[in-house]
């Protein structure tokens, strides 16, 4: 999240006391002593929010506003002033100010002021560049949803195994989108343009089979949850795929099936055929940053199918979700903003319910997990990562029973 600020006043003991102000809660201050110095400031990309003074010698905080309004509408402006003038400040929010304050403010009033506004641009700017990417980017970009470390790597491997022609396993938790990942292999393969088949592997016959093959000829067959294969069908398979099936074949997986083949529960041969190229997908445990994307995502989504206004996602709401477990991954999200489109957001609530302290132990514990993910279990680098002293991070693995050795691969 950005905690830039723009902070503009003619008054430079002002300038100087509210810029320590800022520092102190981390906030990176650019300071301006007028409006032509802090116009180069104020683009439609400006990463920050704007602090203005009102009362300035030739433009003032009312014609910055007017300025940033036509540049960006959706880039906030808080203003300031010494006069006390609720007409004013009437005013002000009437031509689309974020805030008011009058000075000398209460440093609590102002960062909770401030606080609101770059949670508010950081959703902007978050729901833009997720725009560019579904407008611009390849397949993986624009079906493959999230910001996080995770989902750029897996991006990048799918992108990688797409264009090799071999077969892939896909494997991922329950309700992770096995099956839109292995579409978008796909979609980004040299044989994209052939038919993309998919059918349950459970209760599939070795004929069934066989005509799936011919079906996808020239494109890619793709067979969920491969572990449930009949037995007859494995060999079957097997045979096919060893004299060549005319098909792309592609399968998807929860379970852990090459443990699975060690035990004689699945072909073992049939099982390092199908291991040509493997793709995990992250859970949203290990990737927590991810949902707020994903629920903007699925709410828009929702809204447009069941012909409605999306309601408005206030960052409360986000971090309540953040809180969550998701056991059901992406899957549970997609039904929970349904839901919460048709007014009965009953998870939010329900994590709400928990008191800001678990809530926040809970996103604790995510990130954690997620940064352990991301450093294959290697928790010096996850403390790194986080910034923390090894002994506090330490510290935390142990409150909260997590072990680095179950994030290795």
């Amino acid at each position: 999240m950005t905690r830039k600020v723009l902070l503009v006043d003619d008054d430079a003991a002002v300038r100087e006391a509210l810029s320590q102000t800022l520092e102190l809660a981390d906030y990176d201050a650019l300071t301006a002593g007028s409006f032509v110095a802090a116009k180069d400031h104020i683009r439609s990309d400006f990463n920050g929010v704007i602090l203005s003074d009102i009362r300035m010698p030739g433009r003032d905080g009312f014609h910055l506003l007017d300025y940033t309004q036509e540049v960006d509408a959706e880039l906030p402006v808080i203003l300031l002033t010494g006069e006390g003038d609720i007409q004013m400040a009437v005013e002000a929010m009437r031509q689309g100010a974020f805030g008011f304050l009058e000075k000398p403010c209460a440093s609590a009033d102002l960062l909770a002021v401030l606080e609101r506004a770059v949670r508010t641009r950081g959703l902007v700017l978050e729901n833009r560049a997720l725009k560019l990417q579904l407008e611009t980017g390849d397949p993986a970009a624009r079906m493959l949803f999230g910001t996080s470390s995770q989902v750029e790597e897996l991006r990048a491997r799918v992108r990688s195994v797409a264009r090799t022609g071999a077969e892939v396993l896909v494997t991922g938790p329950v309700g992770s989108g096995i099956s839109k990942v292995a579409e978008v292999i796909h979609l980004m393969s040299l044989d994209s343009q052939g038919a993309f088949v998919k059918r349950p592997a459970a209760g599939l016959s070795a004929e069934e089979f066989t005509r799936l093959c011919d079906e996808a000829a020239g494109g890619a067959l793709f067979l969920d949850e491969v572990s449930a294969m009949p037995e007859a069908t494995q060999y079957a398979a097997l045979e096919l795929i060893e004299q060549g099936a005319g098909t792309r074949i592609l399968v998807g997986t929860t379970s852990d099936l090459g443990a699975q083949a060690a035990q004689g529960a699945f072909n073992a041969d049939l099982f390092y055929r199908l291991d040509v190229m493997r793709v995990r997908i992250p859970s949203l445990a290990e990737r927590p940053e991810d949902i707020p994307v994903l629920f903007r995502h699925y709410v828009a989504q929702a809204a447009e199918q069941a012909g409605i206004d999306a309601p408005e996602i206030t960052p409360d709401h986000l971090v309540s979700l953040m809180a969550q477990d998701w056991p059901g991954n992406a899957r549970s999200l997609m039904s929970a903003a349904m839901r919460f489109v048709l007014g009965m957001p009953e998870d939010v609530v329900r994590a709400a319910e928990l008191g800001l302290a678990e809530q926040l132990a809970r996103v604790e514990r995510a990130l954690l997990v997620s940064a352990l993910g991301r450093n294959n279990g290697k928790a010096s680098e996850a403390a790194k990562v986080l910034k923390l002293p090894r002994k506090t991070f330490y510290d935390k693995l142990a409150r909260y029973d997590i072990r680095p050795e179950d994030y290795r691969r």
